[in-house]
């Protein structure tokens, strides 16, 4: 399995598309697929692995892998934001699962991104840290917008027990299948 940080402008696929880079760019090694997804321009996490089976049972959301992401956001969430994201917010396509959302600081070791988020003077920005057990399309983006906060930056910091840690932007790391501790269907 590897663990790549997937950096802003690259798609979830080998292939680039239009203004899109892809993952050939940066992983050469043969017969690796990744286990669910991250759209271009979002940063962050991803695992690839050669294992179909294990490659399903990441991305299944039955086996409720947990998502980790840190999200700025345009505004200063309050009390009642936290609350409706960690109950679940109505979506189009259905009410989310309650998420684990709370307030953090910056980051740690927070790469700059290229090209930088768009900054308006007169709006304040927040990171989030929002913990979810699903995996719909732009999910994250929708949901804080549900609650009044736009997503500006979007980061998966971990799936599961697997995270960033010590990957910089189009890096990655090889990583034990068997930290993952998926459960077989």
């Amino acid at each position: 399995m590897i663990c790549f940080n997937k950096p802003y402008g690259v798609l979830s696929q080998f292939t680039p598309e239009g203004q899109w880079r892809g993952l050939k760019d940066f992983i050469t090694i043969p017969n690796v697929y990744v286990a669910g997804r991250l759209d271009a321009d979002s940063e962050g996490l991803l695992l690839l692995t050669g294992d179909g089976k294990l490659q399903a049972r990441i991305a299944d959301p039955r086996f409720k892998m947990e998502k980790t992401y840190w999200v700025q956001v345009e505004g200063i969430p309050d009390e009642a934001a936290l609350v409706a994201l960690r109950q679940g917010v109505q979506l189009k396509d259905g009410p989310t699962l309650p998420a684990r959302a709370r307030v953090i600081e910056t980051p740690p070791c927070l790469w700059e991104r290229t090209p930088p988020i768009r900054v308006r003077q007169t709006k304040p920005t927040a990171w989030l840290e929002l913990v979810i057990r699903e995996g719909r399309n732009r999910q994250v983006r929708r949901m804080s917008a549900a609650v009044g906060l736009p997503t500006l930056r979007l980061i998966r910091a971990a799936i599961g027990p697997y995270t960033l840690d010590g990957l910089a932007p189009g890096c990655w790391r090889e990583a034990d299948p068997q930290e993952g501790r998926i459960a077989n269907p």
